[in-house]
């Protein structure tokens, strides 16, 4: 694994931290927090398809 892939993953977790307790406080009830995950997860999933037509 090149060095640029894991600096990629160590700042990906460190904007996880940042961001996660905030992102929980903002969906305190079950059925928001399952549709903006859902939601996020539709983002990563066609950033991901982008990336590997391209690559």
């Amino acid at each position: 694994m090149p060095m640029q892939e894991i600096m990629s993953a160590v700042f990906l977790i460190a904007v996880l931290f940042l961001v996660l307790p905030s992102f929980l406080n903002t969906n305190r009830k079950r059925k928001q927090l399952i549709q903006n995950l859902s939601i996020w997860a539709i983002i990563v999933l066609i950033i991901v398809v982008i990336i590997n037509l391209i690559i």
